[in-house]
């Protein structure tokens, strides 16, 4: 068995993770600073012997480094981010602390530690807009369109100078957005919790007809375990997403029908919703599928999980910003 030292530990992705690994059989170390991650996600994994919570941040290198070592982890989960990709623009320091900063101590603090092994959340948007879809992890995307993107590429050059350069061996996944229970921030979270306090309309940005990609929680973390359980040398880079895509109309159509209702919707107009916002997300897991892994479950079905999670844990709406 194998010890895990997952920042963000607290968050959607990071909490699930943490359960899984606790499931597995493996020692987790939780590291978070609970600005977005909640204690309440992690209520079954603390109740296991197994399992360590560190209340910190990735941007104090010292007493990240100092939990690193005490902690003797096989692998360091690296999923804390600045995950707020629509504000980028009004606090552009955050991504950069947080996403290339904060990568920037993981990769500092595993070399301090000699920790060999690191597993990155990058995301599909560092391909900006790409001229290939579906997008392969060798597409040139030479032009970044947001902060966010930028600064998780930033994040990637990073490990893979620290991995050629000390012997690390470290994957590095560039995500869709991610859909299931825990979910908190996002597109199908900011419509419900407008449409809760007024069910009457609905306001979407752009025209609606951007084509986005999904994955639901329980594929990624099964994606994270078949490269993880590979034992993958060297640096690797994986997209992870689903073949499908959706308009943002439609989207909406599921989760206003999940809800029960019939809003009027208004649009803000152009082909993007906010300066950074890629029209088309669709990645090409090729890559991935040939060690074994595929996803399991729909768009359809993932957005409705994700509303009927939060409609049966409303108390969230009040507890995230």
């Amino acid at each position: 068995m194998a010890k895990f030292f997952v920042t963000g530990g607290a968050g959607f992705i990071g909490s699930t993770f943490a359960d899984s690994a606790l499931e597995k059989g493996h020692d987790v170390v939780v590291y978070d600073n609970f600005e977005t991650g909640l204690e309440l996600f992690l209520t079954s994994s603390s109740i296991n012997s197994s399992f360590k919570l560190i209340k910190g941040d990735i941007r104090d290198l010292s007493f990240l480094t100092e939990s690193i070592k005490q902690s003797e982890p096989d692998w360091i989960v690296h999923l804390a981010a600045n995950a707020d990709i629509r504000q980028g623009l009004s606090r552009p320091k955050r991504d950069l602390e947080f996403n290339t900063l904060g990568t920037w101590n993981i990769a500092e603090a595993s070399r301090l530690s000699n920790v060999k092994n690191i597993l990155f959340s990058s995301t599909g948007s560092v391909y900006g807009e790409p001229a290939i879809f579906p997008t392969p992890e060798t597409c040139s995307f030479p032009v970044q369109t947001s902060l966010y993107g930028a600064s998780k590429i930033a994040g990637e050059g990073i490990l893979s100078a620290y991995s050629a350069g000390y012997g690390i061996n470290c994957v590095t996944f560039r995500f869709v957005s991610i859909l299931g229970a825990r979910y908190t921030h996002g597109h199908v979270f900011d419509f419900m919790k407008s449409l809760l306090k007024d069910s009457s309309r609905i306001d979407i940005l752009g025209d609606g007809k951007q084509l986005k990609s999904y994955l639901h929680i329980k594929d990624l973390i099964k994606g994270l375990w078949t490269v993880i359980e590979s034992k993958p040398t060297g640096y690797e880079i994986y997209n992870i997403g689903h073949d499908d895509t959706m308009t943002v109309d439609t989207s909406v159509s599921y989760i206003t029908r999940e809800m029960n209702i019939e809003p009027q919707r208004f649009y803000s107009g152009g082909t993007r919703g906010w300066i950074g916002d890629s029209p088309r997300i669709q990645l090409d897991c090729t890559k991935l599928k040939k060690l074994g892994w595929h996803y399991s479950y729909d768009l359809e079905t993932s957005v409705k999980d994700t509303v009927r999670y939060l409609l049966e844990n409303k108390s969230l709406f009040n507890e995230v910003d």
